[in-house]
């Protein structure tokens, strides 16, 4: 049976879909936590590793063949574990890449690019990436995730998302409030005033356009109430409703479920997809009515990204769709 997809998308390139939650992780030891975690819950989160500012300082190195072998491990599963590195201009960005991409590119989810300026900056990374991959005998195109958190990443953010092995910007809510040198207010780091500042607003709305022009995924930031991890779920849920955001990081573990959760779809949007697609596919794909309304391929592909949403959030589908829309590898 041809994949729903293929019909639904032909000549297209596929939207990405990705966890709905990506945790970071910057310790060793909270990196074992996030992957114990991870056995249990499913693959319904990502987690990212982290070389930035989430990890200590001093020997970089080290930490650098650290994540490379927990990433090798038999502990990561379902390999759904990416890693942000330095930026480029840091002194540790060149060892960073040569670590772990040759180390664990093979298995790496994806790999994060902080602090870019352009997407010539962007371009220059990537061709350095698949450089060290090629030198290391792997042929796979690592998946590039970029924060979006200076001017001049934002002002070009569309070029920046049409690049073809980027899949995900995020935005980097703390370091955007952080280059306007006080003329943004810290409360401005939380919410609702994340959600309502101008300046922050544009910013949001500017990422998720260019994702959703080129079939990115576009990602909020951080939360930073962890001993509340419900304002997560609540901001995530702001996030995809108001600002078509798909998925949010998480910073501490109590985070992760409320997000999850939050960008899950309903079930009965899941259902609604699933009878809808199933009509269309008894149908060949042409248009069909169903309570009253018409349905036609360009709603279908809505409903199918439904289906894959709910997937990539361990939510079970009906056995009737489980047939016609396996997840795609």
């Amino acid at each position: 049976m041809t994949h729903p997809a293929v019909v639904l998308f032909e000549g297209e390139a596929l939207p990405e879909v990705l966890p709905a939650c990506d945790h970071y992780a910057g310790t060793v030891q909270r990196m074992r936590k996030a992957l114990a975690l991870q056995h249990q819950l499913g693959a319904v989160f990502d987690i990212t590793f982290d070389c930035e500012d989430g990890a200590p300082l001093g020997d970089e190195y080290a930490h650098a063949e650290s994540i490379a072998a927990l990433i090798n491990s038999a502990d990561n599963l379902f390999n759904r574990v990416g890693v942000r590195v330095h930026d480029s201009a840091h002194a540790a960005f060149a060892n960073d890449l040569s670590v772990l991409v040759k180390q664990a590119g093979a298995r790496m989810a994806y790999l994060t690019l902080p602090k870019v300026h352009s997407a010539v900056e962007v371009i220059n990374s990537i061709e350095k990436i698949n450089h060290i991959a090629r030198s290391a005998g792997i042929h796979r195109l690592i998946p590039i995730h970029v924060l979006i958190e200076t001017h001049g990443a934002l002002h070009e953010v569309f070029e920046i998302a049409a690049l073809s092995q980027v899949a995900c910007l995020s935005f980097g809510l703390m370091d955007f409030i952080s280059a306007h040198q006080g003329a943004i207010p810290a409360s401005a780091m939380d919410s609702p005033a994340q959600f309502e500042h101008p300046l922050i607003v544009r910013a949001m709305l500017n990422i998720a356009a260019a994702c959703h022009a080129y079939g990115k995924v576009a990602s909020h930031n951080v939360s930073t109430q962890i001993a509340h991890p419900e304002v997560a779920g609540a901001d995530a849920l702001r996030a995809r409703e108001q600002f078509a955001y798909t998925r949010k990081w998480s910073i501490h573990p109590n985070q992760i479920q409320p997000i999850v959760n939050a960008f899950a779809p309903g079930t009965h949007e899941v259902a609604h997809a699933s009878t809808v697609l199933l009509a269309a596919a008894h149908a060949q794909w042409g248009p069909i009515q169903y309570e009253g309304k018409l349905y036609d391929r360009a709603s279908y592909r809505y409903y199918w990204i439904i289906l894959q949403r709910a997937q990539k959030s361990g939510i079970a589908l009906p056995d009737k769709a489980l047939a016609y829309f396996h997840p795609i590898h």
